[in-house]
C-alpha cells in the first residue's frame, strides 16, 4: 500500500500563504499527517544508500538479475569485491538486500517488493528527467589555478 499525505484544500485562497501567518489549522493537519520522526530517518537512510552511483549499479544489477554473487556484482558494477561486500553489508543492515548461501557462495537479492518498486521508479524517473547542472553563482570570481590540486578520495 502506498501512503500518501491527504490533500487538504483551502477554498478561500490559492495554495501557499494566506496573509503573513499562513493557515494554522491547515499546518497542524499537515504536520499530523507526516510520518513519525523514526520513519522519516529510515526513509532518509534508504535514500542515502541510493545516493552512491556504485550502490545504484549494484542494486540495478540485482533488480535485473535476481540473485547474484559478490564476484558477479563486482564485475558488472565495475567495483572491487571488497567495495561490493562493504556496500552489501550496509544495504543488508538496512534490509535493502537479503542473502542465500549455497555452500561457500553467498547470493544477494533485493530485500522485498517495496525496494524493487522504489528502485524501479527511481530509475524510470531518472530516464524521464533532464539532467540539471548547477551553474556557478554570478558573484563567484573565476578560480585561479595555482598548481596541482588534491582531492580527498570518496
Amino acid at each position: 500500500m502506498i501512503r500518501r499525505l491527504r490533500s487538504i484544500p483551502d477554498p478561500e485562497s490559492p495554495p501557499g500563504h494566506r496573509g503573513n501567518g499562513g493557515d494554522r489549522a491547515r499546518v497542524d493537519v499537515l504536520q499530523g499527517a507526516l510520518p513519525s520522526a523514526e520513519d522519516v530517518e529510515r526513509v532518509a537512510a534508504v535514500f542515502r544508500l541510493m545516493g552512491d552511483p556504485g550502490r545504484v549499479r549494484i542494486l540495478a544489477t540485482l533488480l535485473e538479475g535476481g540473485e547474484v554473487c559478490v564476484q558477479d556484482l563486482a564485475s558488472v558494477a565495475g567495483l572491487s569485491d571488497s567495495s561490493v561486500s562493504q556496500a552489501l553489508r550496509l544495504m543488508r543492515a538496512h534490509r535493502v538486500v537479503e542473502t542465500r548461501r549455497a555452500g561457500r557462495v553467498v547470493f544477494y537479492r533485493l530485500g522485498d517488493e517495496h525496494v524493487r518498486m522504489l528502485l524501479d521508479m527511481a530509475i524510470t524517473h531518472a530516464g524521464h528527467s533532464p539532467v540539471v547542472a548547477a551553474a556557478p553563482a554570478p558573484t563567484d570570481p573565476p578560480a585561479k589555478h595555482t598548481g596541482p590540486t588534491y582531492q580527498e578520495p570518496s
